[in-house]
Formats: C-alpha cells, structure tokens, sequence
C-alpha cells in the first residue's frame, strides 16, 4: 500500500547511470510542471546526463507559466534519480528514450518558489514533523473521442459496461500495460457512466510519488490514444447533459506503519484524528476548491444531478456528500481513508494534493469538531432543509472559486507567496477572457429574437 523513496542521491544517480548505459538510452527528457499543472520537457543526450545528476540543467523560465520574471530567468532543472524511467511507446531502433522528473532549483541550489514540486515537498515536511506519512489514492476519469475537434464519443457504454458498446477495452488495456512498464500500479480500470468515458485508478502511495504517477498517467493516456488514432481528453465536462470527468483523490495519513485514521472503538472505526482531518476539508473546502477544480469548465461538472458532489458535508454510503468515508473491512485497517470527491482530474496534482492535507492538517492542529455524517440524499433536499442541517455549497462558477481563495490565508500559506499570486493572476485572467466571450448558446438563444 506504501511507498518510499531512497534518500541516496549518489547511489541512485550511479544506478540511473548504468540503466542508461545498459538500456542503450540516447535520450532522456527532463519533465517538470509549470503552475497550471501543465508538462513540460525539454531532451538532454546520455553525454549530458552524468553532469545533470550533479548540478542540474539550466534553461530560460521567462516563458514558462508562473515560473520566473523575465529579469530572474535562469533557473536549474535538477532530475530525480528515483523517477528514471524509459518511455516505452517511444521506438528502439535508434536507443530508447527514458524521462525523469526535475526538481526546478535556482542557481545557488536553493528550491525555486514557483516549483509546483517544491510545494508538495514543503507541505509533506510540515506533516512529517507532525509525524505523519500522506498517502493518496485518486480516480482519474477521462473521454475518448474521434479527434480533438470535436465530442464524437467511440462508444454509447455505461458504467462497468463488459460488451462491444465498450470501444475503449483495448485502449485500457494498453494504458495499463504502459503504466506498468513504466513502474506505476494500477488497480483496476473500467468504463465510466457516460459514453466514451473512462476510468483507470492507481495503487495507493505516498503523495509526491502519486503526484508524479499522475502526471505520467495523464501523458500516457494521451499517448497511447493518439497511437490508436483517437484523442483523449481529461477536460471536466466535455459534453452537455452527461455526467463529468472526477479526480476523487483517497487520503490517509499514517504514523509509522500504523494508519493514524483508524480506531476499532469508534462506531464509523474512525479515530479523532480522522475527524478532525475530514473537519479540516470540509471547513476549508470552499477556499481550496480554485486549486482542486482551476478552470471555467470545471463548474459545468460541479452541479446537481450529475454524481457530483457540491454540497458540504460528510457521509459513509452517500455519494452526494463532498467527503465519503469508505466502510471498514475487517482486517482492513490501513485501508481506512477518506475520499474528498469534487477535484477534477484536469488540476495541477501537486497543488491539490498540497492545499487538500493543508486542510486537512488545520483541522487537526485546531482541534476543529466535525459536523455529524448525513446520510439522506442531499440532492432530493430543499434548500430549507438544507439550511436547517448548515449545509453549505461549493463555488458555482471559477469567480466564486477566486473570491474564495484570495481571502484564504491557509491557501497562501500551502502554496508560498510565488504560486499564490502567479495561480490566482492567472484565473482572474481566464474569468476576465470567459466573462467577455460571446458564446454560441448566447447566439442561438438571443441572435434571431433581440
């Protein structure tokens, strides 16, 4: 269920040296993410590779997406031994080609403010002097459609569908094989509720490693869609009128090996620590949901009747609640975990991740109580009822979501002072470009009667 990573350095780096050597690598890619959670890679030779390990490849961030002003431009890509790993849909014929992610560092060594990787780094500190380990666990749903211009679906399946409306199967399937070659597990992957949707979920592990999973999983879904002529898409809600694409992102957080959430006297077997940390999410779920769920379109899935959760609360079976707690198996106890279910899967994961345990980690630190679980179907409630339980709801639209985080210290804090400014400039810009678009619903709705 966990994983670690070395803190040998120059052992690693000596092993990604020999791989390289021995998989006959010609090429390695060096991926970092800019703050919208976009990749980026620039290609090194393995002539280069040895004095990368040691101090970092240099490269212009003027140009990359909150990254460095024009005037402080020069920062360091330093690769991560740890994540060497060849990229198996590219040909042999001439040398493989492997990819490893970067830690972006300026140049007297020190992390770089605008590193997305860095932020994680830093929060997952902060937990560990608390003394906990976060493990995530996210279902990354995405579509399958004829090309990029358009929402031609390859198939009219449903959930869990086995038959030939299930065009994906083989796409999955190669999806999967990829990602296992590539060293990342998968546990099970199916098709989703709407048409030509589709479902892979990664094993568990530790926050940073599932950060760095989830952006090769993303790549490699693209890839391995464009290599069978289709395209793939994690945009949120594609098509009108379907269910949208989630991220519901799994968490736990462990104390040495024990899982810091469980507790075999308690009735839901959930410890104070859970609560406190579900608490955490919930009274901060309105600030941090600009991170989670960063782009206009992400508020076209985030409405009633489409499985998608928008109102504040907590519940075991109720799937229309923001936090679900997964009922206990017995003998289960690590798997204990609670499931924040609004992120969508086109965020930047080391940010969601950071601003999720931020949340989480202020409940616990402030002792905040936790509402008590409702079970009713919240979606059938009246908006008197909800009021009378202190059900509150998520922004509505990407303007709601900034006026949220702007005025959130415990945003601020999670993703620095860089970030914070770069990401929320950002998303005024998108709401300003959205705000003053005139769209073709407005056309069709207004051009022939006004």
């Amino acid at each position: 269920m966990k994983g670690c990573r070395s803190g040998d350095d120059t052992k690693n780096a000596e092993y990604v040296l020999k791989m390289a050597s021995d998989l006959n690598v010609r090429f390695i890619r060096l991926w970092f993410t800019d703050v919208l959670g976009s990749l980026k890679s620039f290609a090194i030779t393995l002539d280069e590779l040895e004095g990368a390990l040691q101090d970092g490849m240099g490269f212009d961030g003027s140009s990359i997406e909150g990254f460095a002003r024009i005037e402080e431009s020069d920062i360091m890509a330093h690769p991560d031994p740890s994540t060497f790993q060849l990229l198996p849909w590219r040909s042999r014929d001439k040398g493989s080609v492997a990819r490893m992610i970067c830690d972006i560092k300026r140049p007297d060594g020190t992390a770089y403010d605008g590193d997305p990787r860095h932020v994680l780094k830093r929060n997952l500190q902060k937990a560990a002097r608390l003394g906990y380990t976060f493990y995530v666990g996210p279902e990354l749903e995405y579509f399958y459609f004829r090309s990029h211009k358009g929402t031609e679906v390859l198939d009219e399946g449903g959930y869990f569908d086995l038959t030939q409306l299930d065009a994906g199967s083989d796409l999955r399937r190669d999806t999967v094989l990829t990602l296992e070659e590539m060293g990342i597990p998968v546990e099970y992957s199916h098709h989703e509720v709407a048409p030509s949707q589709h479902e892979i979920d990664l094993r568990y592990a530790d926050a940073l490693t599932m950060a760095d999973n989830a952006m090769t999983y993303r790549l490699v879904v693209k890839e391995i869609a464009q290599i069978h002529g289709v395209y793939a898409t994690f945009m949120p809600k594609p098509i009108c009128g379907q269910n949208g694409s989630g991220m519901h992102t799994h968490q736990s957080l462990f104390k040495g090996e024990q899982n810091a959430f469980f507790s075999k006297e308690d009735k839901y077997t959930l410890s104070e620590t859970a609560y406190k940390y579900i608490a955490g999410i919930l009274a901060h779920s309105r600030e941090i949901c600009a991170v989670t769920n960063q782009w206009v379109n992400s508020y076209k899935r985030l409405v009633p009747g489409y499985e998608a959760p928008v109102y504040i609360s907590w519940a075991r079976r109720n799937r229309s609640a923001l936090v679900r707690v997964p009922e206990y198996r017995t003998g289960k106890e690590n798997s204990t975990r609670v499931e924040l279910r609004s992120p969508d899967p086109a965020c930047n994961p080391y940010l969601a991740f950071s601003v999720m345990l931020a949340a989480g980690l202020k409940g616990i630190e402030e002792g905040y109580d936790c509402p008590p679980p409702v079970e009713a179907d919240i979606f059938e409630m009246s908006m008197e009822k909800r009021a009378e339980k202190g059900i509150d709801t998520l922004p509505g639209n990407l303007y709601e979501a900034i006026i949220e985080v702007e005025k959130s210290d415990l945003v601020r804090e999670a993703l620095g002072d860089h970030i914070f400014e770069k990401f929320v400039a950002n998303k005024r810009i998108e709401w300003d470009r959205y705000r003053t678009a005139v769209t073709e619903w407005e056309l069709n709705s207004y051009l022939a009667t006004l």
